[in-house]
């Protein structure tokens, strides 16, 4: 892999930068979203060398995709009933090995292309970034007069597959029974995913997000593919979804006591990004990419030592060097120029890229109706919702059909969904086994209590309200993909929700895959307007906006904790905000123009926070005064 050398100005000082010239792949992912958005998203992309992600929540909705592209493609299906034993782990690894075989045809396809289909081996390499060196390479063998066969010859040894990763949510991990017996841990929804990924013939990553689940990550000891061998390859990798750097050691390391290695933390910002939303206390995704970058080496090194001292007690392979890192992060990038910025500034070795994906047919699932929505989106639109059943602030669109299917159903008296599919079962507040609170059954419980309460009819109106906010995710996210395949939605129905990042309200048209990778890499710009703020700063009025929010909500007494809460969470953004001031104030590879945009907000986000900390300080005193 050849390595460029980038040079940027800081504080007059010529800092080397190293920029890892992709030979095999681009510099974006495209992450997952939702439950069905990219669950067949690698069989579309992967042929060009992007890498993807399939949700692994829906096992019923895999098994229906399994289906239809079992038929397509004129091979035998054999059904995968609930009556067969270990059902959820065999669809998942039956869908996954059916997705890796067709992508590895359509790539081989690609790399044995004839002169009549030399547009698809054109396609792959006008995809990728002009500094790519295969590109380059390509370039200059194809300039000279070479035979036909002597091009397949080269393409075949240099062309690589986008990876086929797949994802967990470490949390969905409910108890499963049968005959009303409770199933072993094994048979846990998160932990059934897991063995049906091991099990798959994938050779590519599992990225685990929403927190530490030390079973599962437990469990995981149990599958050879997660082991390295003596060259330290790794079939199956381990990617970690973390929100700081401290998080990041604590999980590498517990990973590493049982001689595992996690090949990627992948970075998200806590607000401004798709899907779920974990807020930090107020620390900012600039601070948290430099930790990643001045302690890279000393994180590599720290838990290299003790997955070496595991394996050695554990009697395996121990790798002879230490094995490869990459920190990529994701949420709310827009720009070519942001891209970049990432990748050289902050060493990344890969950027994801989400929510404009929504937009590209050719690469997501998305019915043309909540499509259309999203393109006509504006920043008012797009809300952190309190509608998922996780009780996670949850990135939403105002409007989605779901939420009209929802509101049409309690204007008829009808509370909550059938919950035909149980993923999310976590509340006991009722009943013995947990039960979603989104679901008939729930909210029928819950309303039968709110009218028991002595309540004014506006305490009962807020608080009728946040019952019926929560929606049917694991069934509204998934139902885009049966639409766009004309799939059956008896069961369903067609409310789709959707769950874009704020950054959608400046993507406004339907793009092919060209022109957003082209975006991506700086050959066009396909945002129209020309008010989007920067990435960073775009973040940090998000933050500010929670803790103003956080602040109002706090009308009882302040704890202690409370206090600690929102006085550390004020302090971490003024420290964000000195961070960037200095940063943007000495860098001096930026037009003038956006730096001064950037010092200008940030001036204002200054003043935003004194006002906050201000109502912090009073709420402090009213405390006191009351003891």
């Amino acid at each position: 892999m050849q390595k460029k050398m980038v040079m940027y100005t800081f504080n007059n000082n010529l800092l080397p930068i190293v920029n890892i010239n992709m030979r095999k792949t681009h510099s974006f992912h495209i992450p997952v979203m939702g439950i069905g958005f990219t669950i067949d998203t690698p069989l579309k992309v992967s042929q060009y060398g992007i890498d993807s992600v399939i949700s692994l929540v829906d096992d019923i909705l895999l098994e229906k995709l399994r289906k239809m592209y079992c038929g397509k493609y004129e091979i035998p299906y054999n059904e995968i009933t609930e009556k067969n034993e270990d059902y959820r782990a065999k669809r998942i690894t039956s869908y996954l090995n059916l997705i890796n075989n067709l992508a590895q045809k359509k790539f081989e396809e690609l790399k044995n292309a004839t002169i009549e289909k030399s547009n698809e081996i054109k396609e792959y390499f006008d995809l990728l970034p002009d500094t790519s060196s295969l590109k380059l390479e390509f370039k200059n063998f194809t300039a000279k007069y070479v035979h036909l066969d002597e091009i397949k010859t080269w393409i075949k040894g240099n062309l690589s597959m986008g990876s086929i990763d797949v994802n967990i949510m470490t949390k969905v991990d409910k108890d499963n029974f049968k005959k009303g017996e409770k199933l072993p841990i094994a048979y846990n929804d998160a932990h059934a995913a897991l063995r049906g990924y091991a099990n798959s013939n994938l050779r590519s990553s599992i990225i685990l997000s929403a927190g530490m689940n030390p079973r599962l990550y437990n469990y995981m000891e149990c599958f050879e593919d997660f082991y390295p061998d003596k060259n330290g390859e790794i079939k199956k990798k381990i990617v970690l979804k973390v929100s700081d750097f401290r998080s990041a050691l604590i999980q590498g390391k517990f990973f590493a006591k049982k001689g595992l290695w996690v090949s990627e933390y992948r970075i998200e910002s806590g607000l401004n990004c798709g899907g779920h939303a974990f807020a930090t206390d107020g620390y900012l995704l600039g601070p948290i990419l430099s930790e990643f970058k001045d302690h890279r080496n000393a994180l590599i090194q720290s838990v290299h030592e003790i997955m070496v001292k595991a394996l050695a007690n554990k009697n395996r392979i121990v790798p002879k060097d230490k094995l490869p890192l990459k920190i990529t992060a994701q949420g709310g990038v827009g720009t070519a120029e942001e891209h970049r910025f990432l990748i050289d500034y902050y060493q990344l070795d890969s950027v994801g890229w989400a929510t404009p994906f929504l937009l590209v047919p050719e690469v997501t699932n998305l019915d043309e109706a909540t499509l259309q929505k999203l393109i006509e989106a504006k920043e008012e639109d797009l809300y952190l919702s309190n509608i998922s059943p996780l009780g996670v602030p949850f990135n939403s669109l105002k409007g989605n059909s779901k939420d009209i299917e929802k509101l049409a159903l309690i204007d008829k008296g009808v509370l909550g969904s059938t919950c035909p599919k149980r993923f999310l079962l976590s509340n006991k507040e009722f009943t013995k086994k947990p039960i979603c609170t989104a679901s008939h059954h729930y909210q029928r419980l819950k309303a039968t209590e709110l009218n028991k309460e002595v309540l004014s009819p506006v305490e009962y109106r807020n608080k009728f309200e946040k019952l019926v906010e929560k929606s049917c995710l694991c069934v509204g996210l998934g139902t885009s993909a049966l639409l766009v395949n004309n799939l059956n939605t008896k069961i369903e129905g067609e409310g789709v929700s959707v769950c874009p990042g704020p950054n959608m309200a400046y993507f406004s048209k339907k793009m092919t895959l060209k022109e957003l990778v082209d975006h991506i890499y700086g050959r066009t710009n396909v945002i129209d307007r020309t008010d989007r703020p920067n990435m960073f700063i775009k973040e940090l009025k998000i933050y500010l906006e929670y803790l103003k929010n956080k602040i109002a909500e706090t009308t009882d007494s302040l704890s202690d904790r409370q206090e600690k809460y929102l006085v550390g969470f004020a302090q971490h953004l003024k420290e964000g905000i000195n961070y960037y001031s200095d940063l943007f104030s000495n860098l001096k590879e930026m037009v003038e123009e956006k730096k001064n945009d950037i010092l200008r907000d940030l001036d204002i986000s200054k003043r935003t926070l004194q006002l906050l900390n201000l109502e912090i300080d009073h709420l402090l005193i009213a405390e006191n005064v009351i003891y």
